[in-house]
């Protein structure tokens, strides 16, 4: 064991046994959605300005927004710009530097151009992140603009930034009979997802019991996400077999939640309603 692990704060293993299920989506008979169970109904929950360790050492106040966050296309980029046009200087910290320049271009594999959130300096944080000490607030200006709108954080933060931990992937494949299929994938964003360097990370929340303190259930807290992920029948329909499953309980629960003390238990209590975002 090298020092550097010794020193990063306890974390699972990635390769664990999970649960799955598979259902169509109730209104589009061509979708499939593939659901990983050991992760929705992990105790999984943001711990962003509490017990958050950061994925870059000595920097735990800046979370996952050390580097920018790449946009998926440009209605992305639209929806954050309308957002932006909504923040003060009372509001978010770095107006002066960012209003004008909050995004830039970078590349997400050495060779393709990609625009993102600028960066303060050359090795981070995002523009959009509030020193903790700030009078108008710590944390992301865009989730806190959000709620101050009375609105999910999803509407104006970035694809990426409300995604995580959630990962999706979407692909057309197959059957044996030649007909085609769109099947969306829900899994955790764990280490890997973040492809070569996630290894190099500090330190990453889905496989650390410090994370694994939600008092409900993966599938309850990240309702909202997950319904702008696949479509509300598809989450109702999702949300009606993660309850039946939690119910009866979990064989392959996630190592972390059981590590952070929260063993599947069958005929556990039903989940409550779904919070309307998080902190």
């Amino acid at each position: 064991m090298t020092r550097r692990d010794q020193d990063r704060p306890r974390e699972v293993g990635l390769d664990f046994p999970r649960e799955w299920i598979e259902f169509l989506d109730p209104a589009d008979e061509q979708h499939l959605i593939r659901a990983d169970l050991t992760w929705l109904l992990s105790r999984w929950t943001c711990v962003f300005g509490s017990a958050c360790h950061g994925i870059v050492a000595g920097r735990a106040r800046e979370g996952c927004c050390t580097h920018g966050a790449f946009f998926t296309d440009a209605d992305d980029e639209n929806r954050v710009r309308a957002a932006v046009a909504k923040l003060t200087p009372q509001t978010w910290q770095h107006h002066r530097k960012g209003f004008k320049n909050w995004t830039e271009m970078d590349t997400v594999d050495g060779s393709n151009p990609a625009r993102r959130t600028a960066i303060r300096t050359e090795d981070g944080p995002c523009v959009f992140l509030n020193d903790a000490g700030f009078p108008g607030g710590g944390g992301c200006a865009l989730h806190a603009q959000a709620l101050r709108d009375g609105v999910h954080p999803l509407a104006y933060k970035p694809d990426v930034c409300w995604q995580l931990p959630v990962r999706r992937e979407q692909d057309w494949i197959k059957r044996p009979d030649g007909t085609k299929i769109l099947q969306s994938t829900l899994t955790e964003f764990d280490r890997r997802g973040w492809g070569a360097g996630g290894a190099d990370l500090d330190w990453w929340c889905t496989s650390s019991p410090e994370a694994h303190v939600g008092t409900d259930p993966m599938y309850v807290s990240y309702a909202p996400e997950l319904t702008a992920l696949i479509g509300e029948p598809a989450y109702a329909k999702l949300a009606e077999l993660c309850a039946a499953r939690e119910k009866t309980g979990l064989i392959a629960i996630h190592p972390a939640t059981a590590a952070a003390g929260h063993p599947a238990e069958p005929g556990g209590r039903e989940p409550a309603s779904p919070r309307s975002a998080r902190s």
